[in-house]
């Protein structure tokens, strides 16, 4: 009975300690969640601004422009830019970004996958490890994105993907990352990068949107002329939509990490609510045992 006390003596400190562990990695998140979090609200806006201007000057160009980012080819190589985190202890998010990959080439680029033809480009230790252990073909570049996030690194990235998309290297390029809507809300998605797309003519609704049956047809006065504008807008718009997805990653990663400590601290609470009932139960029992023993002896003395 002693033995017993003692280990779940040692259960509940051992759970007591993990609880310190993960209500601090709460807090953390909680603090770093606040960052991330204004940055993406401040930037999300302008950049969908600026990712709708795009796509009409693209759509309805008549002139002379190099639309070359916009070129619609054959898809036959394929690069999946895949955003995860570069830490753990975030409950599913990695492995939904992960299954989201994979049922992606499943449902589109199959063929070009079993040819050889699918590139994928994780930005976040927890991607290239899985995609490398799997033997898939990565791109390992810009894993360690995430260690020094800023401006400038993502746009590096974002022109080296350009660049290759010119060169042909790659016909398609999709993002896939997590879209943040609040700490406990994320949304997994897959977005079209390269080539720009372009404005859809046909009559459909949209979540959020109205096409109202036809295309979006826009108005801009060009101020230089359009092809020098277009040719100076185009990369720092493409830019930012790709910096736009890095910052929606790096708050969702941390909204999924307070998310979980917060679950992992009120587990705990209950398996200490639970190894205290037992605690309590094989007290009473080794008390209960030593009264027995006492008027036992007792008795067996008057007898």
């Amino acid at each position: 009975m002693p033995g017993q006390l003692k280990e779940v003596r040692n259960r509940i400190r051992s759970v007591q300690s993990i609880q310190q562990i993960t209500k601090a990695m709460k807090m953390v998140s909680a603090a770093k969640l606040r960052r991330a979090q204004d940055a993406i609200v401040q930037m999300r806006p302008y950049a969908q601004k600026l990712q709708e201007m795009l796509q009409n000057i693209v759509s309805n160009s008549t002139g002379d422009a190099d639309m070359s980012l916009a070129d619609q080819r054959p898809a036959e190589k394929i690069l999946l830019v895949v955003i995860t985190s570069d830490r753990g202890l975030c409950g599913a998010y990695n492995m939904n970004l992960i299954k989201l990959t994979k049922q992606t080439i499943r449902k589109k680029y199959q063929e070009q996958f079993d040819k050889g033809n699918v590139t994928i480009m994780p930005v976040g230790k927890k991607g290239y490890d899985h995609f490398s252990r799997h033997n898939f073909k990565v791109n390992k570049a810009y894993r360690d994105l995430f260690l020094n996030l800023s401006f400038e690194g993502v746009q590096q990235a974002s022109a080296e993907v350009m660049k290759e998309f010119l060169n042909k290297e790659y016909d398609i390029v999709e993002i896939i990352y997590s879209r943040f809507k609040n700490a406990v809300t994320q949304e997994f998605q897959v977005e079209r990068f390269l080539p720009i797309p372009r404005v859809d003519s046909s009559p459909k609704a949209e979540t959020g949107k109205q096409t109202e049956g036809k295309k979006l047809k826009a108005d801009f006065i060009f101020e230089p002329d359009e092809v020098t504008l277009i040719t100076e807008l185009m990369p720092k718009i493409l830019n930012t939509q790709f910096f736009k997805a890095i910052l929606d990653a790096h708050a969702s990663e941390h909204g999924a990490r307070m998310t979980s400590m917060d679950k992992a601290s009120d587990n705990a609470d209950e398996l200490l609510r639970a190894y205290r009932i037992s605690y309590n139960r094989a007290r009473q029992a080794a008390i209960t045992t030593e009264l027995t023993e006492i008027v036992s002896g007792a008795a067996a003395l008057e007898g």
